[in-house]
């Protein structure tokens, strides 16, 4: 027999029992276990007798029985009682004398909420719009020519986009800080590599020139000695080199992945690839917009041991990114209480997200998933080749299907919430 009571709004105790003699036949199976590489003197592994066995592991083979016991137990007795658990219950042994009869326990534990959502008719949702031009197309082409320039010298004044080298020395309280001096220091003007009220003031000087002026570093600045205070730059320049761009031709061409170098193919091949980009992002926004909407109205509490979890694993997450990136993660520490607002959104919006997909009926169709794969093929130089890898490994193919129930969750909020059209700029979609 078996009792569940309510402890809060998710969390559960369940009370219950389990026969000495469940326990006692599963010792034996352990002990075997145990035995196929147990090394005990004087007798070879696997061939140990059983009461050897029993005096020198005897007390694991029985915790371990328990443990499996009390497994089996709380699984039985959650099915009986048609709880749906979330995480893994915490056990409690009631009984003094393990030798009883009965053992009786408690497992306490976290449920599934009951998702309910409020009235998503009554939400408005901000969906982003955008139409790609010929204009943001060459705009495009522009950029690209930019970032292959090469840089003559020039005799006039420095101006933006001009490659410049200085020597600069910047002083606080009339010392020099630590970072604050360089020498033929190169870098171009509206790169954004310098503070912008350094760039100002070097804008305007011709080569040859020495200049000073005082400086507010800004308050977040990350050298934090100077971070929100007034230092002095003595700034000489030694040259000045303006941008060549380099001619729309066959070398260009090469460079931004026209692999034959046609140029006939390099508008249409960039305009193929921004209008791929411009859809991502769009459904990045309006994707951003439906969870917002989906939050706002959804009702429910969320269980602990899930946000903490998800914290965990974004925690994990970021501790490798960062090595990635060759930082240093013990000299930093990231508690898991840092992720938690964001553990808690990503579990409640997936408990959002699978109640919707099965009241709806919105899971990823077969065809819509092999849409979707196609699209990304098409990306490749074989696009055949990408499809049959994503069909011969069930995990690639299952993160298309989620990608695809996200889209089948926005466009039903979509549908049920009313839509006011915001139109964007190209720079404003593209975070330039």
């Amino acid at each position: 027999m078996s009792s569940v009571e309510t402890v809060s709004a998710l969390e559960r105790r369940l009370n219950a029992s389990i026969p000495q003699q469940a326990i006692r036949s599963e010792v034996l199976a352990h002990l075997k276990k145990i035995g196929r590489n147990a090394k005990i003197a004087g007798f070879r592994p696997g061939k140990i007798p059983t009461k050897i066995l029993e005096q020198h592991y005897g007390a694991q083979a029985h915790q371990e029985a328990l443990g499996d016991a009390l497994q089996r137990s709380f699984e039985e007795a959650a099915q009986l009682n048609n709880l749906k658990v979330a995480g893994n219950p915490r056990f409690e042994i009631k009984t003094s004398d393990m030798s009883a009869d009965q053992i009786e326990y408690s497992a306490t534990f976290e449920v599934y909420p009951e998702v309910e959502m409020g009235d998503i008719g009554g939400e408005v949702m901000e969906r982003t719009i955008f139409e790609l031009s010929q204009a943001d197309v060459e705009s495009t082409i522009l950029s690209l020519r930019k970032q292959r320039a090469t840089y003559e010298p020039v005799e006039r004044t420095a101006q933006a986009e001009d490659q410049v080298r200085i020597d600069f020395s910047g002083k606080l309280n009339g010392e020099i800080f630590q970072g604050g001096e360089a020498e033929g220091h190169s870098f171009v003007l509206g790169a954004g590599r310098m503070l912008p009220e350094f760039e100002a003031a070097i804008t305007g000087m011709k080569a040859g020139e020495t200049k000073s002026f005082d400086m507010t570093f800004p308050e977040t600045y990350h050298g934090k000695d100077v971070a929100g205070k007034l230092v002095t730059f003595t700034v000489t320049l030694h040259g000045v080199e303006a941008p060549k761009l380099p001619e729309i031709d066959s070398s260009f061409a090469e460079s931004v992945g026209i692999e034959d170098g046609d140029v006939g193919k390099l508008e249409s091949e960039i305009r193929f690839n921004l209008q791929r980009e411009v859809v991502r992002r769009l459904k990045l926004c309006n994707k951003e917009a439906a969870m917002e909407v989906l939050l706002k109205v959804a009702r429910f509490d969320v269980p602990r041991i899930l946000v903490e979890w998800e914290a965990q694993n974004l925690m994990q997450q970021t501790a490798k990114d960062m090595e990635s990136r060759g930082m240093k993660i013990e000299d930093m520490g990231l508690p898991p209480e840092l992720f938690i607002e964001r553990a808690e959104r990503r579990v409640k919006l997936g408990l959002i997200f699978a109640d919707l997909a099965q009241r709806h009926d919105l899971k990823a169709k077969p065809d819509q998933v092999r849409v979707l794969v196609e699209d990304y093929a098409q990306s490749f130089d074989d696009p055949e080749d990408v499809v049959r890898w994503f069909y011969s490994d069930s995990s690639q193919l299952h993160e298309v299907e989620n990608l695809v129930l996200e889209e089948n969750i926005v466009n039903w909020t979509m549908g049920q919430a009313s839509t006011t059209d915001k139109a964007v700029s190209f720079n404003e979609l593209m975070g330039k």
